[in-house]
């Protein structure tokens, strides 16, 4: 059954946190019509999906539409986050961008909203029906690009034995017991977020075995506070990363200049991480998770058995008895960049490192405000997603020439200073005549700037 044409100026594939975020300043700086389209219920993407305990990794203050704040702006009391801007839940997410979308977009009158719904070949099809409508729209936005994997949606990818007691974190407070040890089978941000939720609820870390196939680098969250109180430390922050990025002599000095001055973590002292995904935890988490004594550190797992783990490079036993939480699949997309304007297709992309909010608003903006299309991309170059540790390098170069021609453009600069979710042009702009230690790190980071964008160039063509 085909229905009647859907007309719209942007058709926007996906109702996650890029095409919110997208559609949100598309609405507040066009008068153009909208049509958002998602295989799920209501938006949000993958955090309707996601395990009851997950929570964002960075403050509330940088995620969400650039129109309307997400949480509070309160810093925790309690808890592995304490002292530090409050994450926002999983099911805050969902709510924020369910309320984002009835009590704002929809009422505007310029948008429709198409949930369980697929498109594809200029057709919506509805999930549930069956029934197709055509499209027609002056520009699709593809906002599900780099949409990422999640455990609940994604089998493992190893075989697991008849009666192995195996799930995804979304049944970990239901599987979690005392009389059963506990692996946590990976190492990202997933396998981290249950290893300290079974810490935080009281789980003897000596029952918990931590399958960890790479080690990797993290961020600490204390360099990504908004609050003026914390302005001198950030400022601090951008200017340690430019100047270890123009000193370094090799790249295991660049980043134990980085650990040194405490832009990023690891979990062992005595290993070198070789990965790299943008996990950004506190000093607390960190020092919960060093209570994990029992880390398997033998590749990824091939398969479970009933009475053994089997891993790329031996194996450990295990029991009917043993409940294995997988977290292995790759939140992070490894889709290759490409450009975000082709003609009458936008594709959605980290335009700023691991700020997937920001960059598609930037990118909603950039859409609105220029007509040249070379203009446009150079402006929006996409940033690539990390995996390994190098990727911490590669983010930067691109990062650092994007930053590089925004600041060559008033419009850019006002645009990011105004835009709830810049984080630093706002504070800058109010903060930086009065604060005197704050300018001493900026001219610190205006020194090496030109230095780090050359150093980063010759380290990398040095690994290459």
């Amino acid at each position: 059954m085909t229905g009647q044409t859907i007309e719209a100026d942007y058709l926007v594939i996906g109702a996650g946190t890029a095409g919110m975020a997208f559609a949100d300043v598309l609405l507040a700086e066009t008068d153009a019509t909208i049509a958002i389209v998602d295989r799920r219920h209501r938006p949000g993407g993958h955090w309707n999906d996601a395990y009851p305990f997950v929570r964002l990794h960075q403050p509330s203050g940088n995620y969400g539409v650039n129109s309307r704040p997400l949480g509070s702006g309160a810093k925790d009391a309690t808890g592995f986050n304490a002292g530090l801007y409050e994450l926002a839940s999983g099911a805050e997410v969902v709510s924020y961008f369910d309320q984002v979308m009835r009590r704002h977009f929809l009422p505007s009158g310029r948008v429709q909203f198409f949930p369980m719904s697929a498109y594809a070949d200029g057709e919506i099809t509805s999930l549930l029906s069956g029934a197709r409508q055509p499209v027609s729209a002056r520009k699709i936005v593809d906002a599900a690009y780099l949409a990422p994997k999640i455990p609940s949606m994604n089998p493992p990818a190893y075989a697991v034995a008849p009666g192995v007691i195996c799930a995804p974190p979304n049944a970990l407070p239901r599987l979690a017991r005392a009389d059963a040890d506990t692996v946590v089978i990976g190492a990202g941000k997933t396998g981290m977020d249950a290893c300290l939720w079974l810490l935080e609820n009281g789980a003897d870390p000596h029952r918990i075995r931590w399958i960890m196939p790479r080690d990797a680098w993290m961020l600490d969250r204390e360099n990504f506070q908004l609050g003026d109180e914390t302005f001198v430390h950030s400022a601090a922050s951008v200017a340690n990363q430019i100047e270890a990025a123009a000193l370094a002599t090799t790249i295991p000095d660049l980043f134990a200049r980085l650990e040194a001055c405490g832009q990023i973590l690891r979990l062992d002292p005595a290993i070198t991480p070789t990965a790299y995904h943008c996990a950004t935890v506190s000093k607390a988490e960190l020092a919960a998770l060093r209570r994990i004594r029992h880390v398997v550190r033998m590749g990824r797992v091939q398969a479970i058995d009933a009475d053994r783990i089997v891993l790329a490079h031996g194996a450990i036993p295990t029991t009917a008895q043993t409940v294995h939480i997988d977290c292995s699949a790759s939140a992070l997309s490894r889709a290759p960049t490409r450009a975000v304007f082709e003609g009458d297709r936008i594709t959605l992309q980290c335009v700023r490192q691991c700020q997937p909010a920001f960059s598609a608003a930037m990118i909603a903006h950039v859409e609105a405000a220029r007509t040249d299309e070379a203009d446009k991309n150079a402006i929006c170059r996409p940033v690539p997603l990390p995996d390994r540790d190098i990727d911490w390098l590669v983010m930067l170069a691109v990062d650092l020439r994007n930053r590089v021609r925004w600041g060559k453009d008033p419009d850019l600069g006002d645009w990011q200073a105004a835009s709830r979710l810049d984080g630093f042009g706002d504070r800058a702009r109010r903060l930086l005549a009065t604060t005197p230690e704050a300018q001493a790190h900026l001219q610190r980071y205006g020194a090496h700037f030109p230095g780090a964008m050359a150093n980063l160039k010759t380290l990398l063509a040095g690994a290459a």
